[in-house]
């Protein structure tokens, strides 16, 4: 699906120096901009961080049919078809369209029954069956694998929930898969977020015969954060953070609890950035953003290789993000501070730079907070929308 994407610079400013293992790692640049996904995989549990569990969770499980008189089938039949009722039909997705990127969350049931799986239709079939048996669709579309989250509890079904992004210049070949899967026919909403919710609402009704339903972004992406963050990431913690920052031979990765996340002030950078301070799941502001950065004058970059300036202009943008984010803390007086979006994907000079910019501003005082799912909230979240949505109907 189109073109890879890379890492997309903002606004530079001055900073701190960066760590002295900065200047070494030149080569690596290349590798941490493009896009791509860890082969790594985490152990198959449920957990968290001590958080209570998503109120999506604790939907009460129905009784098996089992044996009894038919009368007692009978009401806990009807008791099922109304759980139905009160669920979206599958397939349940949740797409954020961003300006690069598009990231599409995807929930396959596990749990399907026998009479499910004779009254499934086969454009159903086949879309679970595309999405769950690749990890790659045309030229750049992947499934974040190391990222799914295994035996999920959602509206009261189990099942795994995939990860899925492409760029956004392939979504007009998304929406005619679209048409041509049918997917008109399976009278499912597709919940979006983000601008191209926008952009692409005439292509997905004239093309797909499909409506979306568009959702904010910014609740979009708080509520998704907090549902993950609640449920953990396969049994360890979803949040983490960079021990001893400058140094750079002492550093490493460390899990964090977000037992008690408010107030936080949430840095969500991608095409551009968004810093906004939340103090409760509902009741949060925008504080400030930027958008593009500028290059050094051409005899500069002539003069350079192109690894040291893509690395320069990394580095600067970084320490300008980081350098605004201490400020905000400062002047809403918040003491955490956490890092999301797809900026930060494989991109381990960036965090390891934020890590480091926060730790010399505050004087140690402030740490800077990382996310696993870094740039899936908003598609979470839009998920969950779909989720709620139905519920409430």
């Amino acid at each position: 699906m189109g073109e890879q994407l890379r890492a997309q610079p903002a606004a530079p400013a001055g900073g701190p120096p960066p760590p002295a293992a900065a200047a070494s790692s030149c080569s690596l640049l290349g590798g941490l901009l493009q896009n791509g996904f860890h082969p790594a995989s985490q152990p198959l549990s449920n957990g968290g961080c001590g958080e209570a569990p998503h109120p999506l969770l604790l939907r009460p499980e129905l009784p098996p049919l089992g044996h009894g008189s038919p009368a007692k089938k009978c009401r806990l039949r009807r008791r099922m078809d109304s759980g139905r009722r009160h669920r979206p039909p599958f397939p349940w997705f949740g797409m954020d369209i961003g300006g690069t990127l598009v990231k599409l969350v995807y929930f396959e049931p596990k749990d399907i029954t026998a009479e499910e799986e004779q009254e499934e239709v086969e454009n159903l079939k086949s879309i679970r069956k595309y999405l769950t048996s690749n990890t790659a669709y045309g030229k750049t579309g992947i499934r974040d694998v190391h990222l799914e989250l295994k035996n999920l509890t959602m509206c009261g079904r189990k099942g795994n929930l995939h990860f899925i992004r492409f760029p956004s210049c392939a979504m007009h070949r998304f929406i005619q898969m679209g048409s041509e899967k049918n997917f008109s026919s399976l009278h499912t909403t597709l919940c979006a977020t983000g601008g191209g919710a926008y952009k692409f609402e005439e292509d997905f009704r004239t093309i797909a015969d499909l409506q979306l339903h568009k959702l904010d972004e910014l609740d979009c992406l708080i509520q998704g954060l907090l549902y993950v963050d609640s449920v953990g990431f396969n049994g360890q913690p979803e949040c983490y953070y960079f021990e001893n920052p400058t140094d750079p031979e002492q550093c490493q990765k460390k899990p964090y609890c977000l037992d008690n996340p408010y107030p936080m002030l949430l840095v969500n950078i991608g095409s551009g950035v968004s810093i906004l301070a939340v103090y409760s799941k509902d009741n949060y502001k925008r504080v400030t953003g930027s958008s593009f950065g500028h290059m050094m004058s051409k005899e500069k970059r002539d003069s350079i290789s192109k690894e040291d300036l893509a690395r320069a202009t990394l580095v600067t943008i970084t320490n300008n993000i980081g350098s605004i984010a201490r400020m905000c803390a400062l002047n809403e007086n918040i003491d955490k501070v956490v890092f999301v979006g797809n900026f930060l994907r494989i991109n381990m000079i960036s965090m390891k730079v934020l890590a480091y910019a926060m730790d010399y501003w505050s004087k140690g005082q402030l740490k800077a907070l990382f996310l696993e799912h870094e740039g899936y909230f908003g598609a979470v979240g839009a998920l969950l929308e779909l989720l709620k949505m139905t519920d409430d109907q």
